[in-house]
C-alpha cells in the first residue's frame, strides 16, 4: 500500500511500523495523553437479583438475598490471558459528521482495536474498517495470529497523545494525523512458552482516512507518515 505523506508531528519520532496489534476514552483534538475508549460493563458480568414491586427484594424462607458483584478485569500476563476485559462503548459524539465527531470516532476505533488485540474478538472493530483498507486487514491478520491455537499476547496497548484533523467542510471523506504510541508486545503459546518474537514499543504518526455514510464513520485507509 502506498504510504501517505504528511507533515510529521514536531515532537514525534516516526518509526516504520504497521500497528500489527493494538489496545484504548473519548478524544479531543487537544494535546495531552489520551487513552482510547470508554469501558462499559466487563464481559461476563451478571445482572442484579430481580426485585418485586416492593422497595426491597423478597427473600424466600431459608435463602439469603445476595447480589453478584461484577467480575474484575485482569490484564494478560505471562501466566494467562486477559479476563473480563471491559467492552468499549461508542460515544454519541463519535456518531456525528463533524470534526469533533471524527476525532471521537478515531478514539473509539483504537479502543476497539485494543479490545480486539487483548481478547481476539474483532467482531466490532472489523465493522469500523472498510474492505479497501489494506493496513486494517494486516492488523486483523496479526490479531488473529496472536490468538491462534490458544496463543495470547501481553502488552501492546495503544494510546493517542495527539490528533490533528484536516477537516474539509462538506466533504464526505476526511483525514487526520494521529500520534500512536504502542507498548511492547510479548506472545505466549497455550502451554506458556514464547509464542513468537516480541515486538518493541513504537511511537509513530499515522495518516488516517475516514468516510461518513449512512452507518456513520468508517476507516478507509491508514498509513505511516514520513
Amino acid at each position: 500500500m502506498p504510504r501517505q505523506t504528511f507533515m510529521s508531528f514536531p515532537s514525534v519520532r516516526v518509526r516504520q511500523a504497521v500497528a500489527a496489534l493494538a489496545f484504548a476514552v473519548l478524544l479531543c483534538g487537544c494535546q495531552g495523553s489520551i487513552t482510547p475508549g470508554s469501558p462499559a460493563s466487563p464481559t461476563g458480568t451478571t445482572t442484579a437479583t430481580p426485585t418485586s414491586s416492593s422497595s426491597s427484594p423478597i427473600a424466600l424462607p431459608g435463602s439469603a438475598t445476595t447480589e453478584t458483584a461484577p467480575a474484575l478485569y485482569k490484564p494478560a500476563d505471562a501466566k494467562g490471558k486477559a479476563q473480563n476485559v471491559p467492552v468499549p462503548v461508542m460515544p454519541d459524539l463519535a456518531k456525528e459528521n463533524s470534526k469533533a465527531g471524527l476525532e471521537a470516532f478515531i478514539g473509539y476505533w483504537y479502543a476497539q482495536q485494543n479490545y480486539a488485540a487483548e481478547t481476539g474478538d474483532q467482531s466490532m472493530w472489523s465493522q469500523l474498517s472498510a474492505p479497501e483498507c489494506q493496513t486494517c486487514k494486516r492488523i486483523e491478520k496479526g490479531i488473529s495470529d496472536s490468538h491462534i491455537h490458544g496463543r495470547w499476547s501481553v502488552g501492546g496497548s495503544i494510546s493517542i497523545p495527539a490528533i490533528e484533523s484536516l477537516w474539509l467542510d462538506g466533504a464526505r471523506n476526511q483525514q487526520a494525523k494521529v500520534q500512536v504510541i504502542q507498548e511492547q508486545i510479548d506472545y505466549f503459546n497455550a502451554d506458556g512458552t514464547p509464542g513468537r518474537a516480541s515486538e518493541a514499543a513504537t511511537n509513530s504518526a499515522f495518516g488516517l482516512f475516514a468516510t461518513y455514510g449512512s452507518a456513520g464513520w468508517t476507516v478507509t485507509n491508514l498509513g505511516i507518515i514520513n
